[in-house]
């Protein structure tokens, strides 16, 4: 039997061979159709970068927190480490396990910088202030405290001119005229109602030792007297004047930072109206925005 043979012509071969052409087309053009979209995405969350904030509890790392949606808007994921005392955070820094800290004032942050060699830190920018108060379960005012009266304060050297100028403004005790911030116990000139200062307890233990009912007034820094459930503006019988006051709370960052632009946006975010007005409207007076 003849095999039948079909005659091809040219333009049906074309036609087969490009429905072949077209079908391996479109695949190709679906598969990376997908490849693109998802790449996009990809670089889409890339271009977020993450800032890891050292603070201590309260108010810092509240105020963080409420900073933080501002932030993303800015292509910045915050993640906040939390610490509770004012050693840890700077040797977090030092040692490169967060890019910055949000936690102390001025003073604190240049004496921690004589202290330690290691600790090559820029104040990046003040965010606000917390006056300390004076608290007493016995007594409504300072001038109810009697003679020879126990006054526990930080143990914190940094905070002791700080503590020392505010009895000074109070009429309480006073001081060389060129004491200032670095005043200290052993400077004090005049004590006519011949108090005794206690000054070995550490700053986070404060809130607890007057609770204790430990001496007759305790001076507490405002974030740890929040902590403890306490509010400045009405459990103090004293607060600190925060007029012209040099112990405004930083950013602080490792020197190589100090131009970073995601340091900057950190820095500008906590200084914007929005964040002013969120301090504003949540202490109520124990934390103030500090002035530009």
């Amino acid at each position: 039997m003849k095999k039948l043979v079909l005659p091809i012509t040219i333009s049906a071969l074309v036609l087969l061979l490009g429905a072949c052409g077209t079908g391996e087309d479109s695949t190709e053009d679906q598969n990376s159709g997908g490849t693109g979209d998802a790449n996009e995405e990809n670089t889409a969350e890339e271009e977020n970068t993450t800032l890891t904030v050292g603070a201590t509890n309260v108010p810092h790392s509240e105020i963080l927190e409420f900073a933080s949606d501002q932030l993303a808007e800015e292509g910045i994921d915050l993640e906040i480490e939390t610490f509770n005392d004012y050693v840890l955070p700077n040797k977090a820094l030092a040692q490169e396990e967060i890019d910055a800290n949000y936690f102390q004032h001025i003073p604190y942050f240049e004496g921690q910088l004589e202290e330690n060699d290691d600790y090559d830190f820029v104040n990046a920018g003040g965010v606000h202030i917390e006056p300390i108060g004076v608290y007493s379960q016995e007594y409504d005012s300072l001038d109810e405290l009697p003679d020879g009266a126990e006054i526990i304060m930080s143990s914190s050297v940094a905070d002791h001119g700080r503590i020392l100028m505010m009895l000074e403004e109070e009429g309480l005790i006073s001081l060389p005229d060129d004491a200032g911030i670095d005043a200290s116990i052993e400077d004090i000139e005049e004590n006519p109602n011949n108090f005794e200062f206690r000054a070995d307890i550490e700053a986070a233990t404060l809130p607890q030792a007057y609770k204790n009912g430990e001496g007759d007034a305790v001076l507490i820094n405002s974030n740890f007297a929040i902590d403890a459930g306490l509010s400045p503006a009405e459990d103090a019988i004293a607060l600190e004047n925060a007029e012209n006051n040099p112990y405004v709370n930083i950013v602080a960052v490792r020197s190589e930072d100090e131009e970073n632009e995601d340091i900057q946006t950190l820095v500008d975010v906590l200084q914007s109206e929005e964040v002013a007005q969120f301090i504003e409207d949540e202490y109520d007076g124990a934390v103030i925005p500090a002035e530009e």
